[in-house]
């Protein structure tokens, strides 16, 4: 880590707005991809044009995005738990997921060589009088071979792959840390360790940089945090006392522009009816690396 010292700002601009909830934002193509959940469409932002290209439809409920080395985009579908491949406009199955994932699967992050690593709730995050219970992480290999290759994990959410495709880091969002796995050939994951503790936040999505720190959201405490290894805090952004962020991807030309998911609430039917979502933006030092 280079040239780190804490930094708070609290320059966040809106980009778009008018969204149910925005969630899984991915930088590829020169786009700003991302999933609006409740509004069960996935969606492609171009900065310099200021269009938004609908990409499909997912009456799923779509989350994590990501691309094969082919460029094949794949899409998480939550709540029939499924992994999603986009071809010719429409999607096809990749995987059934529901005999592994034990509620709806969330974020995913797909690696290098087209592995998609992907998380679930393992309960009903809406429901007060359900059982916070731990949960797993799956494997779909690019063949569409599904296994679970982590347990125990606390609501696994936003992941990372470092740029040399030997580490995953995963958010888990309500143990409060990111926990980190080192990648076999074969995609299953070992040496399993903490490699941040992030007391008083919510891992929620997450993206790497340069400098190997993770930016992360955290909903509840309403801050953009960049952490690195060890969980020193070296930068902050926060939103308005009003808004929560979900989610941040690294992006734009230089990949300097760091971008949040916000809204109100995560509630699917409130979020329907206000479509308060938003993408801010705010420029950073350290352009974004690894995958997503």
């Amino acid at each position: 880590m280079t040239g780190a010292r804490f930094r708070a700002v609290t320059a966040l601009v809106p980009v778009l707005d008018g969204l149910c909830f925005a969630e899984g934002p991915r930088w590829h193509d020169g786009r700003l991809w991302f999933s609006d959940m409740h509004d069960l469409h996935v969606l492609a932002f171009d900065p310099a044009t200021e269009e938004t290209e609908v990409v499909v439809e997912v009456p799923g409920q779509p989350s994590g995005l990501g691309w094969r080395p082919d460029g094949t985009l794949l899409i998480v579908s939550m709540t029939d738990r499924r992994l999603l491949a986009v071809r010719d406009g429409t999607t096809e199955e990749v995987a059934d997921l529901s005999d592994l994932a034990p509620f709806h699967c969330n974020d995913m992050v797909v690696d290098g060589r087209g592995n998609a690593y992907v998380g679930n709730f393992g309960f009903d995050l809406h429901d007060p009088d359900a059982d916070q219970r731990t949960t797993n992480l799956v494997l779909v290999t690019p063949d569409g071979d599904a296994r679970v290759v982590a347990d125990d994990l606390f609501f696994p959410n936003g992941c990372v792959v470092t740029p040399d495709g030997g580490t995953l880091v995963v958010g888990e969002s309500f143990s409060g840390r990111l926990t980190a796995f080192t990648i076999a050939d074969d995609g299953s994951l070992h040496d399993r360790r903490e490699w941040a503790r992030v007391r008083g936040a919510v891992p929620d999505g997450i993206c790497l940089d340069a400098e190997g720190a993770i930016w992360l959201a955290s909903p509840i405490s309403h801050q953009v945090l960049r952490v690195a290894e060890g969980g020193e805090v070296l930068d902050e952004v926060r939103t308005n006392d009003e808004r929560q962020p979900f989610a941040c991807m690294l992006g734009g030309p230089d990949r300097r522009t760091l971008y949040v998911c916000t809204a109100i609430d995560s509630e699917p039917v409130g979020a329907r009816v206000a479509r308060a979502g938003r993408i801010e933006a705010i420029d950073v030092a350290v352009p974004g690396a690894g995958l997503p």
